[in-house]
Formats: C-alpha cells, sequence, structure tokens
C-alpha cells in the first residue's frame, strides 16, 4: 500500500492512501473524511500515529475497507507533503554505493559511515529546495528512505528488516563546501535548512519485496545526473539498521537514508551543482517521482 500525507480542503496535514481507479488514474482517500471516522476510531489520521500503531495493520485494514466516493480525491488535485513532515531523525549513510566509491577511486569503509540530519530539514513534493548565498557547492543524493515502523535498540541484523515500516526517495541535499571546511564533519554541510525532500509516498514492504532492486535516477531540468540502483549497496538495509541501533535508539518514523549510487555533482564536468531557478527530480520505477524547484535561500554562516 502506498500512504502519504497532504492538505486536505480545510488546510489541514492529514494522512491518506492511494488507491488506483483504473483509467480514472490514482485517487487518495482523506482518512480525515467523515465517511472515515467508524474505520479509523479514536486514530488520528496522522501518518506517523499509524506508524506508531503498527503500519502493517493498518494497511491490512484499509485494503479491506470500501471508501465513500466523496473522500476520494485525484492525485493530482491534492497538495502532497513529505510522508513524514517532521521526522524525529534521519540517519544518513555516507559512502556506501559500490559504484559510487569507485567513482571517486575511493576504498570500502569498513563499517558503515553515518550522520545525522535534523527532521525540520524535510520538505515535501513541490516544495523548494533552499540554497543560501554563502553556501558554495551545494549537491544533491539520489537516495532510497528507510522508515522504522517499530523501536530498535541493539537489534540483530536477522531481525533488522522486522522494523521497516516501508519505503520512500529521499534527495539528501548536501552542502559540500561546509563538509571540507569542517575536516568531513557532516553536521552543518547536511542541515542546511529546506534541503531533504521526502516522498512523494511511503511504500510498505509487501510491494517492494526486493528493495535491492529499486532503479534511482536523478535530472536537474531534464539533465540525467544519476542513474543507478540499490544493488550497488555497500551495506545493505538490515546491516545498517543493525549498526545504527547498537550506537542509539531507533524510534517509529525514524529515516535512514541509505546512501547513493554514482553520478554525485562533484563528479561531472563542470561540476552539477544545485542553483536557484533550475528544478531536480528523483524518480524511480517502484517509488514514483519527487520534484523540487531551487530556490535561493537566506544566509546561513552569518545570521
Amino acid at each position: 500500500m502506498r500512504f502519504v500525507s497532504f492538505l486536505n480542503p480545510l488546510g489541514a496535514a492529514v494522512a491518506g492512501v492511494l488507491v488506483n481507479q483504473g483509467h480514472g488514474g490514482d485517487q487518495v482517500v482523506d482518512l480525515s473524511h467523515p465517511s472515515c471516522k467508524k474505520l479509523m476510531g479514536a486514530t488520528g489520521p496522522s501518518l506517523q500515529t499509524l506508524i506508531e500503531q503498527g503500519l502493517g495493520g493498518w494497511a491490512q485494514r484499509l485494503a479491506q475497507a470500501p471508501f465513500d466516493s466523496d473522500a476520494l480525491w485525484p492525485v493530482a488535485d491534492v497538495q502532497l507533503l513529505a510522508p513524514l513532515p517532521r521526522p524525529g531523525k534521519i540517519v544518513g549513510a555516507a559512502f556506501n554505493f559500490t559504484d559510487g566509491l569507485a567513482e571517486r577511486a575511493m576504498a570500502h569503509p569498513a563499517e558503515p559511515v553515518t550522520f545525522i540530519r535534523s527532521g525540520n530539514t524535510v520538505i515535501g513534493p513541490g516544495a523548494a529546495i533552499l540554497i543560501p548565498p554563502d553556501v558554495g557547492n551545494v549537491g544533491y543524493e539520489a537516495e532510497l528512505a528507510v522508515v522504522i515502523g517499530r523501536r530498535a535498540l541493539c537489534v540483530s541484523r536477522d531481525d533488522a528488516m522486522r522494523y521497516v515500516a516501508g519505503y520512500t526517495l529521499h534527495n539528501d541535499v548536501s552542502g559540500s563546501a561546509l563538509v571540507k571546511l569542517d575536516g568531513g564533519n557532516f553536521v552543518r554541510g547536511k542541515n542546511l535548512p529546506a534541503s531533504a525532500p521526502l516522498g512523494p509516498w511511503l511504500v510498505t514492504p509487501d510491494e517492494l519485496p526486493d528493495p535491492y532492486a529499486v532503479d534511482l535516477r536523478l535530472d536537474i531540468d531534464g539533465r540525467l545526473l544519476q542513474n543507478g540502483s540499490t544493488a550497488t549497496m555497500l551495506f545493505n538495509i538490515a546491516d545498517l539498521i543493525s549498526w545504527i541501533s547498537h550506537r542509539m535508539p531507533l524510534e517509529p518514523g525514524d529515516v535512514i537514508a541509505t546512501g547513493t549510487p554514482a553520478g554525485v555533482a562533484a563528479m561531472h564536468t563542470p561540476p552539477a551543482w544545485l542553483l536557484p531557478g533550475a528544478t531536480v527530480t528523483v524518480e524511480s520505477s517502484r517509488l514514483g517521482r519527487l520534484v523540487n524547484p531551487i530556490h535561493a535561500g537566506e544566509m546561513f554562516l552569518e545570521r
């Protein structure tokens, strides 16, 4: 099942699910609609809440439910938000695709290299990525993102996939110049405002049984810059969940960004840094299209 967060007609951020109406195309079921009250019971129409209560169980329940036509909206007519507009945290994996390491002539790390991104940096489909004028060399990274479904602490690799609620696309926008200025520390470079597009929807594991056969493409204004696959992931999802959970607790709704394939901005000639006025698209045949314009932001280093 595909879950979304969107703005309902009253302007509230609510959860929904996508249903296919054949020739009518995808429609969003508004789980905040009065006709869904009996189905939802005391549960609020929030994807974070559904995850905390067990997204797999909700997916089974919703798959069997009839929906009033008044609760359906064409997906093209609603404003989609990030599936989780404010996740608790994003734990990113750096240097985690073998083709990406090869293009940089880098050795494989012996263990995962991770960083923390604030959930406040997340934006949804169509929202603007903001490039601070005082931060140079801002790059993109098309990624598969894994959403955690229940608290994970010191979990084994064999059990790790049981903690996955679903998958979505992520563009890990990074201030590369800041990372270099900070001696390789990722904190500032990975936490620019409005720098973490997420979406367009959350796909449950039953619809993505092989997360290592996911195509990942990224283009800027139609120029294809990344065209890879999760097949070249170095440390797989179970590795990442287990490794991270032995160093910090992962909570329901937390996100693991699994890294990016070859084709990052610095590797193109000339470098393909993000610039205001352009539009960047991350796309996968399995997970949809995540499109974001690029605008100039406020000063970041000097306030």
